[in-house]
């Protein structure tokens, strides 16, 4: 009897130690949201439209109930009728006792006026001092003393899997609090290369862009700004600024009024597994140089197109969007330390940081040209005229890609448009040398075609078969 009894009791301890831990690593935000959540506010704008800015794709409708929020209206717009005054809502968090307050730059964009609403329901009307649209930061000043402030924290520090809270003001329900994980680190989106964003399962909805995302310690680690969403509601996916790079965005709008970012003057791209094995390497690593803008820091350093940058300031750049944040976040005139691969050897560069310009892409259009050979790639390509240089930005060598049909050429990607400038290490001077390098090159083995599209240059890896 007294041996059973020692069993029992031996299996309801090791139940109570194998319970305590679980129950111990879920977190308690009840004390985090006490002390924090007065200094996060309420923002609302309004906006004189015209019913073009407000009309929707066709066949798009906004389900009933849902507020003309600064998500929806950001994206889609709410219908059409006549020009009116439109309000937007989002969130925001106080900084300094004297009324600095960070939201985004999307929430308060175009805005006529702003009012932000304490957690004490007093409404007072903000003043912008600066937006920057890279980083999506705006920052506010509004009339008030001994306001509430939140604490800033680390966000490098933050580990994947870690939890992170969230409060703002979801379709403008006031301080609504929901909490998750760091689902990933770094996260480059398409249109925003300069921040890393810190992705998290939080429940973000549209009101929530602006509010903090803090850590468990109770500090602020990231500015609330994007979801993913095929519905314009939160499905799992939301993305964070960090808050070292929100400071950073902050503290030159304050004292200049806009923000300068580090600029080399480079085009990268990811270095896929065909393009690493034309290039000698191991595995795919590093940000590939498949264009130098005339004049950049980049050109005066010395590097080239086919350059792989694996190193910046000692930090690794393991993909392409690893490099954008490092160079921008570094200041203008500073000297900076490059590691690259140039045709299988290392080569350490130094560079000074130059300034990032105004955004400018143009689009160039695809004109015919004489002369058109087809080859065994199976597309067809010519010399290029001097308007068509001029027209295409090719100051010289290349050939215009005019046809491309399934085959090796099709398969790698280059399409109809495209101006081949470079095979493997050979700069393509004309139609003639192009078609003299073809005849060199190696069957069933990746190799490196530079183009260029849109004003832009990136490489591709075409096989050729036996």
């Amino acid at each position: 009897m007294r041996k059973g009894f020692g069993i029992v009791a031996g299996i309801l301890v090791l139940g109570l130690l194998a319970a305590g831990p679980a129950r111990a690593q879920l977190p308690d935000f009840t004390g985090l949201v006490e002390k924090n959540s007065a200094a996060v506010v309420n923002i609302s704008t309004t906006q004189k439209m015209s019913s073009a800015e407000r009309e929707l794709p066709d066949g798009m409708e906004l389900p009933d109930g849902i507020p003309n929020d600064e998500l929806f209206r950001h994206f889609f717009g709410d219908g059409g009728g006549e020009p009116s005054e439109v309000q937007s809502l989002g969130s925001g968090f106080v900084i300094s006792q004297d009324g600095y307050v960070i939201t985004n730059q999307h929430v308060v964009k175009d805005a006529d006026e702003i009012v932000v609403r304490l957690s004490d329901r007093r409404e007072l009307v903000a003043k912008l001092i600066g937006a920057d649209k890279r980083s999506d930061i705006a920052l506010l000043k509004i009339d008030a003393d001994n306001l509430p402030v939140v604490r800033m924290g680390v966000s490098e520090s933050l580990k994947v899997g870690e939890w992170v809270l969230a409060i703002g003001s979801p379709f403008g329900f006031d301080h609504s609090v929901t909490a998750g994980i760091v689902s990933a680190k770094g996260r480059s989106l398409p249109s925003d290369n300069y921040v890393p964003f810190i992705q998290t399962d939080v429940a973000i909805n549209p009101g929530n862009s602006g509010g903090p995302l803090f850590g468990l310690d109770g500090r602020v680690v990231g500015v609330n700004s994007q979801i993913y969403s095929r519905t314009g509601g939160f499905m799992g996916l939301s993305f964070a600024i960090p808050i070292e790079v929100a400071m950073k965005v902050v503290d030159q709008l304050k004292s200049q009024g806009y923000v300068s970012r580090g600029w080399i003057g480079v085009q990268i791209q990811d270095v896929t597994r065909e393009l690493a094995e034309s290039f000698g390497m191991n595995r795919p690593k590093g940000a590939l140089v498949s264009k130098l803008l005339p004049k950049s820091p980049a050109q005066e350093a010395g590097l080239q197109i086919g350059d792989i940058i694996v190193e910046f300031n000692g930090r690794e750049i393991a993909t392409s969007a690893s490099l954008p944040p490092l160079v921008g976040m570094t200041a203008v005139g500073d000297t900076a330390n490059l590691k690259v691969i140039r045709q299988g050897e290392t080569k350490q560069l130094k560079i000074k940081i130059g300034m990032l310009p105004d955004e400018d892409h143009p689009v160039v259009g695809m004109h015919k040209a004489p002369d058109v050979v087809t080859n065994a790639l199976g597309m067809a390509v010519s010399d290029l005229s001097a308007e068509q240089r001029a027209q295409l930005e090719v100051e010289k060598n290349g050939v215009l890609v005019q046809s491309v049909k399934d085959g090796p050429a099709y398969d790698a990607g280059i399409r109809k448009g495209d101006v081949i400038l470079r095979i493997q290490n050979d700069t393509i001077r004309d139609m003639k040398h192009f078609n003299q390098v073809l005849k060199d090159l190696p069957k069933k083995k990746s190799i490196a075609v530079l183009v260029q599209r849109r004003g832009g240059s990136l490489f591709l890896a075409l096989k050729l078969p036996d």
